[in-house]
């Protein structure tokens, strides 16, 4: 009875962070520059086709919102602890580690040449380009006796993500007719989301998602680390493959429909580990509800404060940089930097 009641506890903690993103959501749906009231609300959600002013700022400017954060924020958590349990790396985050950079990087580069972009396309861009970076910080990484530590993926991640951004910069520079498309964009901005931009990405984050689900107690098993995983009988060659597919899913949907939005992958996964502890099996499901809560918190609060529309890639830089100083603080001061030992 004992050994049942933490799962208890925490099946009852996971519907509670279900019940709270909903909450959540319900007032993010009032907050703008056009204030809807509660009656307005429930007015609107009976009428997705109405035209008048509840009904249109409703479905068409804030659900299609709604909707890209609570996606993208559940995505990037989930493959920030995804790549935390594949490197070994508490530090491990998509922006952190490159994912986010070369996925703008290859998006804005091919919108810089072609003009334009449909749906489809953005996506599968932003997914070549994750991955594409998520190579190269590895073999940077790996260089040396030491092979691919913690602190030299970091850093590997650090130098690829501000040489993409200084060249995703100079073309935007370069290229008024792109910066135009997407400045708000390269930010990490959910303006001006319209449904039939998250239409073409969310099958992909939706199949990454799920994948996740159905295989987390191998990422357990990962995070253990390459002795105790291959003497638990794991395939460590075919589970790190999968799990690179898995997170270059969901970084590069999520990166298509958000931007490069980075501390998501960070922030949550640890907040989650400190809480239900290192079984896989839950780590993701509360990564989902954390993801999407804490990005839908970062591009509300501003227009709930200060009424203005701040990128959500800035809100989550302020809280993020304090978490990931501390947290680098709090690893080096201990005898070894990797989650191995946690």
């Amino acid at each position: 009875m004992s050994s049942a009641r933490p799962e208890l506890f925490r099946a009852l903690a996971l519907a509670g962070s279900v019940a709270l993103v909903a909450a959540l959501a319900l007032w993010a749906l009032t907050v703008g520059a056009a204030a809807l009231t509660p009656a307005d609300l429930l007015a609107a959600l009976q009428s997705p086709e109405g035209q008048d002013r509840a009904s249109v700022v409703l479905w068409q400017v804030r659900m299609p919102r709604l909707l890209g954060a609570l996606a993208a924020g559940a995505g990037l958590a989930v493959a920030g602890a995804i790549m935390q349990a594949l490197t070994g790396n508490p530090l491990a985050d998509p922006g952190l580690l490159g994912v986010n950079a070369g996925a703008a990087f290859a998006v804005v580069l091919a919108v810089t040449l072609t003009g334009g972009m449909a749906g489809h396309a953005m996506v599968w861009t932003a997914f070549l380009g994750a991955a594409a970076a998520a190579v190269l910080v590895y073999v940077l990484g790996s260089i040396g006796r030491s092979g691919a530590t913690p602190i030299k993926l970091v850093l590997a991640g650090a130098i690829l993500s501000g040489f993409l951004l200084s060249l995703t910069t100079a073309m935007l520079m370069v290229d008024l007719q792109t910066l135009e498309e997407v400045r708000f964009w390269t930010q990490g901005s959910l303006k001006n989301r319209k449904i039939t931009d998250l239409t073409p990405v969310l099958p992909y984050l939706g199949a990454g998602l799920v994948a996740a689900m159905l295989v987390r107690s191998q990422f357990t098993s990962l995070s253990l680390g390459a002795e105790i995983a291959a003497g638990l009988g794991q395939n460590q060659p075919l589970w790190r493959v999968v799990s690179a597919v898995v997170v270059v899913a969901l970084a590069g949907s999520a990166v298509s429909m958000a931007g490069p939005v980075c501390f998501v992958g960070l922030v949550v996964p640890h907040i989650v580990r400190l809480s239900v502890g290192a079984d896989y099996r839950w780590i993701l499901p509360f990564c989902v509800t954390g993801g999407a809560g804490l990005m839908l918190l970062a591009d509300t609060l501003p227009r709930a404060l200060w009424t203005r529309d701040i990128p959500v890639g800035v809100t989550l830089a302020l809280l993020g940089a304090p978490f990931f100083i501390w947290l680098a603080r709090r690893r080096t001061g201990r005898s070894s930097p990797t989650m191995r030992t946690t």
